[in-house]
């Protein structure tokens, strides 16, 4: 229960600093802004870095349906092309 208190007590001495000085609450603000643009990064690379198998068989899969799509416009162009 004591535990509970000191991080009762020590949050309560941090929202009184942000409530009295307006440097601290924009301090703690460019803290959470950074905080989650570093998270939304690390998020982002995880799923689009390209060393990633699961990423790499999606590249894979997109690339080889774009590729079958492309050839049967090819081929209907020059099917209609020679008659």
């Amino acid at each position: 229960m004591n535990t509970q208190y000191a991080w009762f007590a020590l949050f309560g001495i941090i929202l009184y600093v942000i409530a009295v000085d307006e440097n601290v609450a924009k301090a703690v603000d460019y803290v959470i802004t950074l905080t989650k643009n570093n998270f939304r990064k690390q998020w982002w690379w995880l799923t689009n870095d390209p060393r990633n198998p699961v990423v790499k068989y999606l590249m894979w899969r997109r690339s080889m349906k774009l590729a079958k799509e492309l050839r049967a416009k090819i081929d209907k162009k020059l099917k209609e092309k020679n008659g």
